[in-house]
């Protein structure tokens, strides 16, 4: 193995894994390189299994622009020849302290990207992997990979790892609530659910129908996609403002990304986003994603003036339907277990975050920080359990 690198984190490098195989690691560490990688980025995705929303160069393009924070970029790019069969979209996440940096997806944190993982082209999985876990290695930096599937690449990566001596970590990371629409019609997919809900869906839509002027509108323009975003936001606010706000735009970097974000998206053409009209005034939004045959549904919200005739529940039916008329063959509720989500199927996929250690005495010494801040973590959140039940 033949190895030419510069100093981590400060410029491009490279690693040659294989000259038999003429395999290359590339580090990309400036924005000019991850823009500059777009049409790759594109094609390759769209040759990869991991062809989702969140793994896009728009959505994450737009996430590092806006969200990065302190942490510094570290995409890891493979090709085999002149060909590109992976994409590792990392960043260097600092710690307070510089042994306790580690590598992280893209996407992490605020701004709720899931289904994170390496993008690999079909075919080429055990090269790619075998590129990288190299290139780790040599590197020696711990990391964090949240919001993985079961079945993911990265969690392949992990245990390539883990058998060449790195300490891992599993955990549960959530759930993310999934409709099959495959096969279905509307009213078949309606006999699927609860007999009470079911009922309730229909009556809601009869009578708001009957109560107002409803019109139900796809966003297909840039102004139609500015007043949209904009409705959207103002729901949020008066919804959460008493809360602290909404996690979606609590920030001015925040509201920045979900510019840029449904921006780009339209563009590509896979960006969903409905308005629900009543008697002419925006009652309703949904902001989500039709990609590769799956809708993801990201944000919605309403006007509490239009709470009674349960706007929310209406424009969740009539995107349904709208995603079932477009040939979705599912419909993805993304990270969270909220009761209303349960109404709408009982199906799941589930979510990891896997940490991982390099075998040396930093690795072993952040491990121990990780697990200690976990434990702490754990007791505070039992004592204010306890607090609130006395």
């Amino acid at each position: 193995m033949g190895v030419r690198m510069t100093r981590w984190g400060s410029e491009a490098y490279r690693l040659l894994v294989a000259p038999s195989e003429a395999i290359e690691v590339e580090c990309i560490d400036t924005l000019w390189g991850l823009t500059a990688l777009r049409p790759q980025w594109d094609e390759l995705l769209r040759a990869s299994a991991a062809n989702g929303p969140f793994l896009t160069w728009e959505w994450l393009h737009a996430w590092w622009t806006h969200l990065h924070g302190r942490a510094v970029l570290n995409v890891l790019v493979v090709r085999e020849g002149r060909t590109l069969i992976a994409i590792a979209p990392l960043m260097l996440a600092r710690g307070a302290m510089p042994w306790f940096s580690r590598l992280a997806f893209l996407g992490t944190g605020h701004a709720g990207s899931d289904y994170l993982d390496l993008i690999v082209r079909v075919g080429r999985e055990d090269a790619a992997l075998r590129a990288l876990a190299a290139f780790l290695q040599t590197h020696q930096m711990a990391m964090r990979l949240d919001h993985l599937r079961e079945a993911s690449l990265g969690a392949r990566l992990a245990e390539r790892l883990a058998s060449d001596g790195w300490a891992t970590t599993a955990r549960p990371a959530g759930l993310c609530p999934v409709i099959a629409l495959a096969g279905h019609t509307w009213d078949s997919y309606l006999a699927t659910l609860g007999s009470a809900h079911r009922a309730n869906v229909r009556r809601r839509l009869r009578a708001i129908g009957q109560q107002f002027e409803m019109r139900f509108e796809p966003v297909t323009s840039e102004s139609g996609r500015r007043d949209a975003l904009e409705a959207l936001g103002r729901f949020h606010e008066r919804r959460f403002g008493a809360d602290g706000g909404s996690t979606a735009f609590l920030t001015p970097a925040l509201r920045a990304f979900q510019e840029d974000a449904t921006r780009l998206a339209l563009a590509g053409g896979w960006l969903r986003m409905y308005v629900l009209w009543l008697n002419d005034a925006p009652a309703a939004v949904m902001y989500g994603f039709l990609h590769h045959r799956q809708f993801y549904f990201y944000q919605h919200g309403f006007d509490a003036r239009f709470s009674r005739s349960s706007a929310g529940l209406v424009v969740m039916a009539l995107t349904i339907r709208a995603a079932l008329e477009e040939g979705a063959q599912t419909f993805d509720l993304l990270w969270g277990t909220e009761p209303y989500k349960s109404l709408w199927t009982r199906e799941t996929h589930t979510l990891a975050q896997i940490d991982l250690f390099q075998p040396d005495v930093t690795g072993r010494m952040h491990q121990r920080a990780v697990e200690t801040r976990r434990r702490l973590g754990g007791l505070a959140r039992r004592v204010r359990g306890s607090a609130r039940a006395t």
